[in-house]
């Protein structure tokens, strides 16, 4: 991947990383928090760091380096969470669940969210799989960014939540 002429490289993350993985998760969900942003306040007061260390152990959760900074990071399930079951229900379709996409605000607005969702796509989405998501409906510009990368909006839950997914072609 090589947008705006950086060198983006996407890989599992590793335990020793972790406190720098919740670190930049609480730095991005401040920024959406100082930007009026009404979106990860429970993951900003520590309230995922035992859930974001369990996916970093399982496996789950990869960091995104930018010539060999961190800038990004997100978790890919193949089992539904128990938000994944509040979201979607019991799901049979043969799924995989994208969490806690995050891009630290200096670099945002670079392609490098859409590089990950690309990069998701075409490695993690098998041709039967379906990329699933869902996002807080008053983040208009997030639920944006998502129709822009051809996901389709499926519908709102009675919480607040936008679903969307992408299927393979």
């Amino acid at each position: 991947m090589n947008p705006n002429n950086s060198m983006l490289n996407i890989e599992l993350a590793t335990v020793s990383e972790c406190e720098q993985v919740i670190n930049l998760l609480k730095e991005v969900a401040r920024w959406l928090k100082e930007n009026g942003i009404h979106q990860w306040g429970f993951l900003l007061a520590g309230g995922e760091d035992e859930e974001i260390r369990q996916a970093i152990l399982d496996k789950d959760t990869y960091i995104v380096r930018d010539n060999g900074i961190m800038v990004a990071t997100f978790s890919l399930y193949e089992k539904q969470s128990e938000w994944d079951q509040h979201i979607w229900g019991e799901d049979s379709v043969d799924s995989i669940y994208l969490h806690r996409l995050a891009v630290l605000p200096l670099y945002m607005k670079k392609g490098i969210g859409s590089s990950i969702l690309t990069w998701i796509y075409k490695n993690k989405v098998a041709e039967t799989k379906i990329l699933k998501l869902d996002c807080i409906a008053a983040n208009t510009k997030l639920n944006e960014f998502y129709r822009k990368n051809h996901f389709d909006f499926l519908g709102q839950t009675s919480d607040g939540h936008c679903k969307y997914q992408r299927k393979s072609s």
